[in-house]
């Protein structure tokens, strides 16, 4: 039985609750069909729902057809509440659009379609309303086709003439006109598999109220939709957070892959990019104000699970990444008016589980000014928050007069830097911002190589960034449309944290943002209202006079057959319109109305009056420095940004690309590498390189912690007869010699071994371990070989001796580089510490530790001049004799 995700979307008052109510009673769900005005619908069960007949918040219910598993998501219709909308998209397998047959295609309408088209799920319109006065049939699939989709095609189409519909249909794509060539018909599956590739968009008519044409509708569902290709490990995206009855939090995910038992544990994510465990205590699967409990779900299900306490919506759990930036934010900010004997750090810490519930509220708490401010899609919203807070809290709150949320961003690429170096700590983070497509909010990404620093600081970095983001430098509002790379950086062995890099990633960020402020590329954008406004033609030139004032732009106007109304479209600032709904009432005298839905950000229209009446100084937010700071003489200081370039320890891996002479042998890798934005640079390694990068580790460690104590440098030895090298052994050495070998990585990087993994992993690692068992028995050196076997479940790690060389096969979850890093840490001091491995990072690590670093070639090469030795000592009866004796 297939399981399909269904979201139910929709205009407020296009009738999406009585649609849904109709199918639940089809599928046997309920017994009656409520009404909205009765207020005693499935799905609207809050009491600020009934009393106001709106949805608020999303619902789910469970639906069940003789084939098919259905679970109906209920979202929100009005635009104040559109990011509870959003943010169950991101789990929808398809969605139903309900269009009101009597108002049309609305604004919010084609925001919804545009949002889903933009994630290509698929759409089934269904207009309601027929029974009423209104649009005809024609004129509702010719405003689908102008404003959302030539795709749209009316599916009634097959009950009055199934010719004319399959010439419809298979102007799709190619595959369905061949069909139809063929055998003039189509196939169900054709049809469902272009409705998955979002190239057909079925629109059925009817009047759920009344139960028309939803019995039709319901059939389309099953026999058009297609179940997904799901996972086979565990991967599931939350989608929304809750709370029942006894204050329990409730997560509600959907799993794309394997499945999930309770008392499972589950890897999340925090904001500091940090990973931990957390128990599934229970599962459950809700259908409206009612739930069942379950031991296990699988790919496909819905279910709300209690146990999880960091998970935000969005989230991605196990294989699945989490969900890229939302489309729709709010355009006000309010500051909350508290009673007076109410205080305010325990208001912000009541008011959070409400921002945890809905992250676009954007709840922040100003310590310094002791205020809490918060972020809202309209009055409909902050009505809803003030009885939410009365109801949950016991908590009166009020609003001040709300101000515009403004963003930031970049016209041209910047390159910074930022170091953060007190005593006993050190980071250095490199990076390129750049400006990206309008809508495409902020992302990340890197260009660092994992040999200057390791993959995971460098995860922690961007997801440090990510989670605590800095402000712009014009008016200290958030970034968007924004790319940040990382191009560079460095660390300490010893003394770097992850408190460190978030210092050094701030500071690098906000010296670029502070550069970008200087050039003049930094830019200041605020919300725009796209709008339709509909008044009587004999107020069209005082509507076209106010919307010049206002900035506007007008993209059409169209006036009735009748010539009594107008209905203009365009877009506006939202400073300027948000107050306008007002006005037209009043000199409309209540004959017009406007409707407004957020269209994005673009330029702000009075840029230099805004930063003036803000007033903002990024010099003196201290939450954000620009300033980097360096160690000297046991102690740190601050050096301003604009000067702190020129003393960072590391560059940028990007250099601009210029006309370059012919590589040279000294060059190890030479590659080109493009920025998003277009601009190339050439990133190259030379032997060179490694060696003022030894230097250069060598100095920064030495000024910082003290001298290296310094370390023989390790010689092949000549070859010499038995009875030499016998002498020599008899003399006792202060320093003993330990030799690491990073086994797996060893093999990959010998060409004789790595062909034999590719046979078999087993006859590779036998292989190496018998070479280096008769190197170290010629050598006479402590050699520990180290396997690489953290995937290994239940693993302990163990310890096998072969002839003098001890095998070891590291416990789950420790890698060899970490076991390798350790063992030299520990012995380092005492003993001659060699390593051997490929990986630059290791090395890197285990240089600072003392050791010397001994790449795989030139293990290979010390490993084939003792075995040549031991060739020729066998062959030479004298010391065979001697050996003997």
């Amino acid at each position: 039985m297939k399981k399909i995700t269904l979201g139910i979307l929709a205009h407020v008052d296009a009738g999406k609750t009585t649609l849904s109510e109709a199918l639940l009673y089809l599928c046997g769900c309920i017994r009656k069909c409520g009404r909205v005005d009765h207020g005693d619908t499935f799905f609207d069960t809050a009491d600020i729902e009934r009393r106001r007949g709106i949805t608020v918040f999303s619902k789910q219910a469970i639906m069940q057809t003789p084939d098919t598993i259905f679970y109906l998501l209920d979202t929100p219709g009005h635009t104040d509440f559109c990011a509870e909308m959003e943010r169950t998209l991101d789990v929808l397998d398809y969605a139903i659009v309900v269009v009101s047959a009597t108002d049309g295609v609305q604004m919010h309408t084609q925001t919804v379609c545009k949002l889903l088209r933009r994630r290509h799920i698929p759409i089934f319109f269904f207009v309601n309303k027929t029974d009423l006065a209104g649009k005809s049939r024609h004129a509702i699939m010719a405003e689908l086709h102008a404003l959302i989709s030539p795709a749209a095609m009316d599916f009634s189409l097959y009950e009055a003439d199934k010719g004319l519909f399959y010439e419809q249909a298979a102007m799709a794509n190619e595959q369905l006109m061949e069909e139809y060539l063929e055998s003039g018909a189509l196939r169900s599956s054709s049809l469902a598999s272009a409705i998955a590739a979002c190239e057909l968009y079925p629109c059925f008519f009817g009047a759920a109220l009344k139960m028309e044409g939803v019995s039709t509708f319901l059939s389309a569902l099953c026999e058009y939709t297609k179940e997904p290709t799901y996972k086979e490990e565990f991967a599931a995206r939350v989608f929304k957070i809750g709370r029942d009855a006894g204050g329990n939090r409730l997560t509600y995910m959907k799993l794309f892959g394997g499945s999930l038992r309770v008392k499972s544990t589950v890897a999340t994510r925090a904001s500091e990019g940090e990973t931990s465990e957390e128990k599934i205590d229970a599962i459950r699967l809700y259908s409206g104000e009612k739930y069942k409990t379950a031991d296990l779900v699988t790919a496909g299900d819905i279910c709300a699970v209690t146990g999880l306490r960091t998970a935000l919506p969005g989230a991605g759990l196990g294989a699945m990444d989490d969900a890229y930036e939302k489309q729709l934010s709010p355009v006000l900010a309010y500051r909350v008016v508290l009673p007076k004997d109410t205080a305010a750090p325990v208001a912000y810490e009541k008011l959070s589980q409400l921002a945890e519930e809905d992250p676009m509220l954007f709840l922040s708490w100003n310590a310094e000014a002791r205020e809490i401010t918060v972020s809202l899609m309209g009055e409909m919203q902050m009505e809803i928050l003030r009885e939410e807070a009365r109801a949950r809290f016991d908590l009166d709150i009020d609003f001040d007069m709300g101000k515009i949320v403004y963003r930031e961003t970049l016209t041209t690429p910047i390159m910074c830097a930022g170091h953060f170096e007190p005593l006993r700590h050190y980071a250095e983070v490199h990076l390129l911002i750049e400006g990206g497509e309008i809508g495409s909010g902020v992302t990340f990404d890197s260009l660092c190589d994992e040999n200057t620093l390791s993959a995971h600081w460098q995860r922690l970095i961007l997801s440090q960034l990510e989670a605590r983001l800095p402000v712009g430098t014009l008016t200290g509002s958030p970034l968007t449309d924004i790319r940040i790379t990382l191009t560079g950086g460095k660390a300490h062995i010893k003394h770097t944290e992850g408190g460190d890099f978030r210092q050094a990633a701030t500071r690098a960020l906000r010296t670029g943002l502070m550069k970008a402020r200087r050039d003049g590329s930094a830019v200041l954008l605020e919300p725009w209202y796209a709008f339709t406004l509909i008044l009587p033609t004999s107020c069209l030139g005082r509507a076209m006079t106010d919307l010049e004032r206002m900035h506007a732009v007008i993209k059409s106007t169209e006036h009735a057959d009748d010539g009594t109304h107008a209905t203009i479209y365009g877009t506006a600032p939202v400073a300027c319109l948000h107050a306008y709904p007002a006005a037209v009432q009043a000199f409309t005298r209540g004959q017009g109305r406007i409707s407004l839905s957020f269209h994005g950000y673009a330029p702000c229209h009075n840029t230099e009056e805004v930063i003036a009446a803000l007033g903002y100084d990024p010099t003196r937010d201290t939450r954000y420095p620009a300033d980097s700071v360096f160690c000297a003489g046991g102690a740190g200081f601050s050096v301003p940004w604009e000067e702190a370039e020129e003393r960072m320890h590391t560059q940028s891996v990007l250099s601009q690309k210029k006309d370059t002479e012919p590589v040279g042998m000294g060059t190890i890798a030479e590659h080109t590498v493009t920025s998003r934005r277009g601009v190339t640079y050439t990133k190259t390694h030379t032997y060179e390189d490694n060696v003022a990068l030894d230097k250069e580790l060598r100095a920064i460690f030495e000024r910082t912690y003290g001298p290296i104590p310094a370390r023989s440098i390790f010689v092949p030895p000549p070859r010499v007869t038995y009875t030499e090298r016998e002498k020599k052994q008899k003399t006792p050495t202060d320093a003993e010699t330990f030799l690491l070998v990073d086994g797996y990585n060893i093999i990959y990087a010998w060409e004789e071994l790595a062909a034999l993994a590719r046979q078999s992993l087993d006859l590779a690692r036998h292989t190496l371990i018998h070479i280096l068992s008769n190197y170290q028995g010629y050598k006479r050196c402590n050699l520990i070989l180290v396997f690489d076997a953290w995937r290994v479940e239940g693993g302990k790690g163990s310890l096998e001796r072969h002839g003098g060389m001890f095998v070891i096969y590291t416990r789950e979850r420790e890698t060899a580089d970490a076991y390798i890093e350790r063992v030299t840490y520990d012995i380092g001091k005492k003993y001659r510490v060699r390593v051997a491995t490929s990986d630059g990072a290791e090395q890197v690590i285990v240089f600072g530790h003392g050791a010397e670093r001994v790449s795989a070639k030139s293990l290979h090469e010390e490993v084939s001049a003792a075995a040549e030795e031991i060739g020729t000592f066998l062959y030479d009866e004298k010391n065979v004799h001697a050996f003997l004796k």
